[in-house]
């Protein structure tokens, strides 16, 4: 089992353990104690990918550092130390919360050790009190998203459960967008993805559909929400940077930078369709369509799903050995 680095004599604060820390993101176990929960996804994360560590020389070098900082952490521990006066301060969940607003405003690779404590304003020794290297770090920020995009527990309507997760995944891919390169795919990072993953399947059991089906389904929904975040993300950073050009024009400039555009397009003759769109005055990316927008493609492929029902289900393949028990 993994050492409990907010155990111990005199841990303040954290001694009390992680149920709180799971309660508000970090993890949300779905049976059995925290540790117990972390223990199955132990040996999962080898496999699992993230952007810190890729397995350069200069990164073998940065986990051996880490390593040995950890276990001088665990050491000092276990012999009755007692941790220094900030790391008593601190939760692994002010660390992740610290990680995350890191990684919302300047995106994945901005995350380091160093960065964090440096915002939280201790040493980065006082980190490894909490958590035990930067790759830790991250899956433990990917377990916060994934805890706020919930899926909700079987409610017998398989439409109305996978609309539910769907909006919530796709807020929370907006609040942090760099997380949009990492989740929906690979094994379950922890006790939150393994939850939803379990609520999701058990959503689709009214529809009689073989488990590898109900997989298949649940992917191409979270396919969809993933996609069409990553394209809302686009839109609001290109609409930045067209804010940011337009400040040195005038009103009149703007307008008659559209009308040119508009003139171009309509008298080509080649984009007749384009030309009606703009004859109509839509703005296809615009910001208060967005969610109208996204529920529209929803239904559209949960009608896809609903109609395959009736038609019934493909037959599988045979499944790669990957998870098959030996």
């Amino acid at each position: 089992m993994k050492s409990n680095p907010d155990a111990g004599p005199d841990a303040g604060p954290d001694a009390s353990g992680r149920a709180d820390e799971r309660a508000s993101g970090d993890a949300r176990p779905v049976g059995g104690s925290d540790e117990q929960e972390d223990d199955v996804f132990i040996p999962l994360r080898p496999f699992l990918r993230g952007p810190f560590l890729t397995g350069t020389a200069g990164n073998e070098r940065l986990r051996g550092r880490e390593r040995k900082m950890a276990l001088r952490a665990d050491r000092h521990r276990g012999q009755g130390g007692v941790p220094p006066k900030p790391a008593r301060g601190l939760s692994r969940s002010d660390i992740v919360t610290a990680a995350v607003t890191v990684a919302d405003a300047e995106g994945a690779a901005a995350v380091s050790m160093r960065r964090v404590a440096r915002e939280l304003g201790v040493g980065t020794m006082s980190l490894y009190w909490h958590v035990e290297s930067k790759e830790e770090l991250h899956q433990l920020m990917l377990q916060r998203v994934q805890g706020e995009a919930s899926a909700p527990e079987s409610s017998g309507d398989w439409r109305a459960d996978l609309r539910s997760r769907a909006f919530a995944m796709r807020a929370a891919l907006l609040r942090h967008p760099w997380a949009i390169d990492f989740l929906g795919s690979g094994p379950p990072s922890g006790p939150n993805d393994a939850r939803d993953g379990e609520r999701i399947l058990a959503s689709l059991d009214d529809l009689g559909v073989p488990a590898a089906v109900g997989m298949w389904i649940a992917m191409t929904v979270e396919t969809y929400v993933i996609g069409a975040a990553l394209r809302e993300v686009q839109e609001i950073r290109c609409q930045r940077g067209a804010e940011q050009a337009q400040q040195s024009m005038t009103a009149a400039e703007i307008e008659m930078m559209r009308a040119e555009v508009y003139r171009v397009i309509n008298e080509s003759g080649r984009y007749p369709h384009i030309a009606a769109i703009m004859d109509a005055g839509l703005d296809p990316d615009a910001p208060e369509s967005r969610e109208e927008r996204f529920g529209f493609g929803l239904d559209c492929l949960l009608d896809g799903i609903a109609a395959r029902a009736r038609a019934g289900w493909p037959v599988p393949s045979a499944p790669a050995p990957g998870y098959q028990r030996r």
